[in-house]
């Protein structure tokens, strides 16, 4: 899912993450990878929003992060991709205008 920069920054205020820089020289591989998402970075690994519906919302607005790649190194400088992980964490987004 791409996000629009206030969904962004919904996300990052309820994640602790980095947003990968849309010119960063990894998103042409990534796209092609994953397809076209907003990519965070965090303690994890690599994750995506994708949309969820839920219980207390079925307008589209809330996200799971999934975890896409994990770190391969404790120092934290290669990524291994893996099957998408969702995680439990359920993002709060506003309408993208």
């Amino acid at each position: 899912m791409k996000l629009s920069a206030a969904q962004i920054e919904q996300t990052l205020d309820q994640l602790e993450a980095e947003a990968v820089p849309p010119e960063h020289p990894m998103m042409p591989q990534l796209a092609r990878l994953y397809g076209d998402h907003t990519y965070f970075i965090d303690d994890n690994g690599l994750n995506i929003v994708e949309p969820v519906a839920t219980p207390e919302s079925n307008d589209g607005r809330r996200g799971v992060v999934v975890n896409i790649a994990s770190w391969a190194d404790e120092a934290e400088a290669r990524l291994k991709p893996h099957p998408p992980q969702p995680t439990e964490l359920v993002i709060v987004l506003a309408a993208d205008d």
